[in-house]
């Protein structure tokens, strides 16, 4: 879905989702993120590569934004800040790394990849969708259901272009990063791991972390109303020192 992009003095607010996932994953942000600015979505599933969708969002992007990237989306995000750092205003890295695959990770997603190619899509497995949440809620119908409905509307040539997108080590451009930054990182997060969320801390001179407790991966899902606290927080921090 291409970015809906409107000119207007609001702040332009451009949020990227995760692996199989598509805007609704903001829905229950969204009323409170539309007080904040104007709402753009980026597609990242008509490439196959981190760089080509961070150059195909920066294509239909507003001039300059804030950038909110959550799990995948947060690579691309840190994508978007090597092609384009003069175009983001700050920069939210939500339950994402820096960190490349490994060895057997790519190994995995090979074998899914010829599988995938072989049978008709169903979906994402019921284990891969109770793992991106807190295990309380890994058996929660409602969730569950959300996930799947989305990785069914992005569908199997969505699901091929994405795991074929290798991700790399990203972790030594990350000095490079000038603009205020915010990190989220969940306390059950089995996915993105506090450690990977610390380790780019480190690496970024303009940021700060907050971590989200009792919530695993999917954070605009679980925890709602707390993220957009914590983003609210921070995107007022940043018009303050606009103004000043």
């Amino acid at each position: 879905m291409a970015l809906s992009v409107e000119n207007n003095d609001r702040l332009q607010l451009l949020l990227l989702p995760g692996f199989m996932l598509d805007q609704t994953l903001w829905d229950d942000l969204r009323e409170g993120l539309q007080q904040l600015g104007q709402l753009h979505f980026g597609d990242l599933g008509q490439d196959d590569s981190i760089s080509a969708m961070a150059a195909r969002v920066l294509q239909q992007a507003p001039p300059r934004f804030i950038l909110i990237g959550f799990s995948m989306g947060g690579y691309v995000a840190q994508a978007i800040m090597q092609q384009a750092p003069e175009r983001v205003i700050a920069l939210a890295l939500l339950n994402t790394s820096a960190r490349q695959q490994n060895p057997r990770e790519i190994a995995g997603n090979k074998v899914q990849l010829e599988l995938a190619k072989q049978v008709p899509f169903k979906g994402l497995t019921s284990r891969a969708l109770a793992s991106s949440l807190h295990p309380d809620l890994a058996h929660d119908r409602v969730l569950l259901e959300r996930l799947q409905a989305m990785a069914l509307r992005n569908g199997k040539d969505v699901f091929i272009r994405q795991l074929s997108a290798l991700r790399s080590d990203g972790y030594a451009e990350l000095h490079k990063i000038q603009c205020p930054t915010l990190i989220v990182a969940s306390s059950n997060d089995q996915l993105s791991s506090i450690a990977e969320s610390q380790q780019m801390l480190g690496q970024i001179a303009t940021a700060h972390m907050v971590l989200i407790e009792n919530c695993g991966h999917m954070t605009p899902l679980e925890k709602p109303q707390q993220l957009l606290q914590i983003l609210s927080d921070w995107i007022s921090s940043i018009e303050y020192r606009m103004m000043m």
